[in-house]
Order: C-alpha cells, then structure tokens, then sequence
C-alpha cells in the first residue's frame, strides 16, 4: 500500500485519485463537522461549493437543512454554522445537510474521482484509518488546508493517519509528504493543545469568539464511525472495527516487526 499526502489545495489538480482511497482531513472545522452530524444522526451531508449552489439545492428539495461559513462566518440566512457544537440530535437528527465551506468541501467535492472517500477529523482518526486500510488500495490524504495554503491542524491529522496506516500493513510505502506529515503527527499527537497557539486558524477563530469548538475539534478517538461519500451524499458508515480494537490491532503489528522503521 502507498500513502501520500496533498498538504495543500495547490496539489489537488496534479492528483490522480482512480482506483485509490481518499481521505478528506478539514480538521477546524467542515470534517469534524460532519463526523458531528452524522453521530447525531443526520440522515447525510451533501457537500457543495458555494452558498448560491447550496440554497438551489434547498429550493429544489424542502425539508434540507443549510450548513456552513464564509471565512470563519456563519452565512447569512443559514441554518447552521460550520459547528460541530451546533451538530445535536435536536437539530440535525434525521435531517439532511447542504454543507458548504470555505476549505473543507471543496475537498471533498475534488475527493470524489477516487474509488473510495471517507471524512477524517482527529475525532475519528483511527476509525478512518482501518476503514482505509481495510479496503486494500493506495491512499491519499487530503488536506483542506487554508484558502490554499498550509494548516497544520489539517497535517497532524494527516500524520496520525499515516502512521496508523503504515502501522497497519507490512512494507506500506509512505511519500516524502506523508513522511513529512507523519512527524508533525508524531510531535503534536500527545500535545494537541499547542495546536490552539501554533495553529493560525485556530487563534482566527479563538478571535472569532469560537474558541469552544477548538474544545470539539482538537480531540483524538472519541468517535468510531465514518462518514463516507457516495453519489453526492455523505452518510455514517460503522468502523469495521472499533477504534480501541483498531488502534490495538496496529501496535500489535508494528512489535511484531521491531525492525520497522516507520
């Protein structure tokens, strides 16, 4: 299995994604959103670009739900933010989503030439992990980034994907940019905290009166399912295993190889 990192929107049209996984990673905040949604049991999130396109397709089907922000902003006339706090069963239970982001979908929305496209946030992190690896294809992990450029909350979650994926299969050949965000994982994995100063969205929103949802968002397995794309529509998909068991699965692994080098 390959593993390779797009660690920016600028490499999305560069990706050859046929007969690959892809994972989508806009950790603050449209993925950890959405892993929101779908465990307050949304009945799915269609991603799109633009919020013109999102209100057409409410127009077009009543009953939709209208999510999401411009520039850390709640969009006028929505009836959601981009909060993962907002995602309770009250609000979202049994509703569909029409999400559109500033980063996160449009990432998800260039994911959909790949085989196969799940949501990762570091709320679900290894729950997407084994759902990846378990497939048996390469895989590449997209970044939502920042309007185009770096975030490193997105590359830590990331290297924590490509860790647990080199983990899980023996002789997994990580790209130089998979390596590179596999040592950011490896720093900040156990320090998630620093993410809330290193991290220049993360200050945007504590500036934006939303440092809560960095409460939400800088988490690591408090989920196990995941959120996949299909035909258009996100829905909740169970981790063929959990993540305490997936996780356990992969340490196991990796001391039976104590030559491993990754």
């Amino acid at each position: 299995m390959r593993v390779h990192v797009a660690l920016t929107p600028g490499e999305f049209p560069r990706l050859a994604l046929a007969g690959r996984t892809a994972l989508v990673v806009d950790v603050l905040r449209a993925t950890t959103t959405v892993v929101a949604a779908c465990v307050a049991g949304c009945a799915g999130v269609i991603p799109v670009a633009t919020p013109e396109e999102a209100r057409d397709v409410a127009a077009r089907r009543p009953g939709l739900l209208l999510a999401g922000e411009r520039n850390g902003e709640a969009i006028e006339d929505f009836d959601l933010g981009n909060s993962p706090l907002e995602c309770t069963p009250a609000r979202v239970g049994g509703r569909t989503l029409v999400l559109t982001t500033t980063n996160g979908t449009g990432a998800m929305l260039k994911a959909r030439e790949a085989d196969a496209v799940a949501v990762a946030a570091l709320t679900n992190v290894s729950a997407a992990a084994v759902w990846a690896a378990r497939r048996g294809q390469d895989v590449t992990v997209l970044c939502a980034g920042e309007k185009g450029a770096f975030s490193l909350e997105d590359a830590v979650c990331a290297g924590l994907l490509v860790e647990q994926l080199c983990g899980a299969e023996e002789g997994t050949e990580p790209s130089g940019e998979a390596l590179a965000a596999q040592a950011l994982g490896r720093l900040y994995g156990s320090r998630l905290d620093r993410l809330r100063s290193d991290s220049t969205w993360a200050r945007t929103l504590a500036a934006k009166a939303r440092a809560v949802d960095l409460d939400a968002c800088l988490v690591v397995d408090t989920v196990d399912m995941v959120p996949v794309l299909g035909d258009g529509l996100i829905t909740p998909e169970g981790a063929t295993l959990t993540c305490a068991e997936g996780a356990a699965d992969i340490r196991l692994r990796r001391r039976a190889r104590p030559d491993a080098t990754r």
